[in-house]
């Protein structure tokens, strides 16, 4: 019998031979077959458990040796088997650092084919349009430019080790509990200026494969939206690879594969013997069928049969040692400085004990329970790490159940950190309970996750605030949560506040080694904290139907002058830095930007130089300015680096909705150099374009 099986070291041409020649040998049935997930039902009914093995995701004709696509997820590690828990996605994009995005990357990679995985969809890039969505902590902000180059990184570590990753979820997936319903109003504009660029820098740095999103755009699920996955995705990208669907529910009828999905997940619901159907009546041309397999199988072949960097892939690699020390590198380069009135950092040699109060103090919270659940060997808590780090007699606790004994801990202290924030009680992926994944029609899953109800602190944490700062002792207050927390009730009662987000299986050793100086925080807010929840775009978690215009984020700040409490980009250090010598030039289709970045301080820090780009204004509507470059750089105490970055002409380009072209606007740009989005310009120059 003929057998296909992939080889490592086959050509292109060997590649796109071996396909036409499985195309034309299989059946119908076998290759709309391998147009649909399978066992994915069969296996959580048997185990209870979301991940426990990679899941059939397209591909496979046993009788022919074609290799299936085996997914694992893991926005935030690798889900499938004991693997390391990174920090949340938004807690690394708080990270600006693409080249600790890559390597984190590479390390899924590793462990993804260590669990038996080829395809994975850890890079997840909605656009945070709103800090309420649930699913906030599963994506990087909300700037396209600063998405993408994240995403890109992302997705660039991960195929490093012949994963394939997808990029989900495309798109406007931007509200939780209405995401199976939900019909987003979107013009031309605004979906390209705003909602997709990020998705095709990500396509462009070679990400090979795509999700599609639950909800609608303009009247059709995203999951069988020609325009979507066709005329934009293929037809104006050039994309060649594949797109899969979101897990249940992310198709209703069999025109979508024609509309461009290639693969159903995670069970043919509306693909198989129906679109089997489809095409025996002619519903649908064979030829839809031939061209999804064709991308299904050169992409898997291109991956298998590419040469490994490593000779094999055991088990022993997940978690490894080496592994979870970048976990605790990426909490500590992730936290975010809000405000510090000098009582940051904390001396461990006068500080003889310290209070650490707050029930997330000591709870492993690590983010929702949803698709990105990550078993991690273990999770060390902020309570865990001071005990570690200080000694377990010189840390006293309590939290906000017993209001009088945690104000006593913190009266004989000489500091107090203060842990508050959301758990998956608040915010996660929305799993309803009327879903029954395969099980039966009475095993149902309960109700979990889903949009914030509230921007603000708990009642009770805020109180354990009050009740710490009346103490008169310095009080740290640490936020753990997937995006913005209103602090307009007790800001003034802390003297220093970070936010760490959900970070990760090492986060407590990362916060003491912040809250004490052995290192300074680098984080820059991925997203923009309000001082009025109002002042966020209109959002309704049980929409049905709800227009995206174009002002959201920062520029919606600008535009309307509003004041944020803390803007898109900010975030302190334990050193000041300078700029200085900022050159701007045009060199063809790029802009060449260098500057010099001096640490004028006495301890070695990290600091994130951002590029701002203004527009000439003759274009309406369009941003004031927009984040254009960025970039991490390491400096020691006294020490001067020059920075370099590059601005493509063509990333500032708008979208002409009555050619359906992109145009640049003739003028003058300035490009800036600032600590956030709110702040002055600390250089600029013009250049005419």
């Amino acid at each position: 019998m003929t057998s296909f099986s992939p080889r490592k070291g086959m050509t292109d041409d060997e590649i796109a031979a071996t396909v036409s020649a499985i195309l034309a040998e299989a059946t119908l049935e076998e290759k709309v077959g391998m147009m649909s997930g399978q066992g994915f039902f069969k296996t959580f009914k048997e185990t209870k458990t979301w991940g426990s093995e990679p899941y059939r995701a397209g591909g496979g004709i046993a009788r022919l040796g074609v290799p299936e696509l085996r997914f694992t997820d893991g926005p935030r590690g690798v889900v499938t088997g004991q693997s390391t828990c990174f920090p949340c996605t938004m807690a690394r994009g708080a990270s600006w650092d693409t080249g600790l995005e890559q390597r984190i990357g590479e390390v899924m990679s590793r462990e993804a084919r260590a669990h038996g995985a080829n395809l994975s969809g850890a890079v997840c890039v909605n656009l945070l349009r709103h800090p309420a969505w649930g699913r906030a902590q599963e994506t990087y902000g909300e700037d396209p430019v600063h998405m993408g180059e994240m995403g890109a990184a992302l997705a660039t570590g991960l195929q490093t080790h012949n994963i394939i990753a997808t990029v989900k979820h495309f798109a406007l997936n931007s509200i939780e509990n209405a995401r199976f319903k939900v019909d987003v109003r979107i013009d031309e504009r605004t979906l390209h200026e705003v909602y997709l660029p990020h998705f095709k820098r990500i396509l462009d740095a070679g990400c090979a494969s795509v999700m599609s999103a639950y909800n609608k755009m303009n009247g059709e699920y995203c999951g069988q939206h020609r325009h979507l996955l066709t005329d934009i995705l293929r037809g104006e990208w050039g994309f060649d690879g594949f797109v899969h669907s979101d897990w249940i529910k992310g198709v209703y009828q069999p025109y979508g594969a024609a509309a461009g999905l290639d693969v159903e997940n995670p069970e043919p619901q509306v693909f198989g013997k129906k679109l089997v159907a489809a095409v025996e009546s002619g519903q649908i041309e064979p030829q839809v069928i031939d061209t999804a397999c064709r991308r299904i199988l050169t992409t898997l072949y291109r991956f298998l049969c590419a040469d490994d960097p490593l000779p094999e892939y055991p088990k022993s690699l997940a978690s490894s040692p080496a592994h979870r020390a970048l976990a605790q590198e990426a909490a500590e380069k992730s936290a975010v400085l809000l405000e510090n009135d000098g009582a940051l950092p904390l001396d461990a040699k006068k500080t003889r004990r310290l209070a650490v109060l707050g029930r997330l103090a000591n709870l492993v919270n690590t983010g929702d329970l949803g698709s990105s659940l990550v078993q991690a060997e273990y999770v060390v808590t902020a309570l865990e790490g001071f005990k570690e780090y200080l000694g377990e007699d010189r840390v006293v606790t309590g939290d906000e159940t017993d209001l009088k004994a945690a104000a006593a801990a913190a009266k004989s202290a000489d500091a107090v950190v203060v842990v508050v924030g959301t758990t998956l009680e608040d915010e996660g992926e929305y799993i309803t309970g009327g879903m029954t994944l395969g099980t039966d029609g009475h095993a149902k899953a309960n109700d979990r996750g889903g949009d914030r109800d509230t921007l603000g602190l708990r009642g009770e944490q805020a109180a354990l605030i009050k009740v710490a700062a009346d103490t008169g002792k310095p009080v740290i207050v640490v936020i753990v949560s997937g995006s913005a927390v209103m602090v307009e009730d007790w800001r003034e009662r802390a003297s220093a506040i970070l936010q760490t987000f959900y970070s990760g299986m090492e986060g407590g050793r990362a916060l003491a080694r912040l809250i004490f100086g052995d290192t300074a925080p680098s984080g820059r807010l991925p997203f923009t904290v309000a001082r009025d929840a109002a002042h966020y775009p209109y959002f309704d978690r049980f929409a049905d139907e709800i227009e995206y215009g174009y002002w959201h984020g920062y520029a919606k700040f600008e535009a309307e002058a509003l004041t944020p409490r803390y803007a898109f980009g900010h975030g302190l250090s334990y050193a000041p830095v300078s700029y200085r010598a900022l050159k701007v030039r045009r060199n063809g289709g790029v802009i060449e930007v260098s500057l010099a970045v001096r640490n004028d301080g006495a301890c070695a820090i990290e600091d994130v130089v951002q590029i701002y780009v203004g527009f000439p204004g003759t274009v309406a509507p369009r941003a004031r300015k927009s984040l254009a470059a960025f970039r991490k750089v390491g400096l020691a105490p006294g020490e001067t680096r020059v920075v370099h970055a590059e601005i493509a002409v063509d990333a500032l380009r708008y979208r002409d909705p009555d050619s359906h072209a992109w145009r640049l606007e003739a003028g003058p740009y300035t490009v800036q150099v600032a600590r956030n989005a709110a702040a002055p310009a600390e250089l600029s120059r013009v250049i005419r374009l």
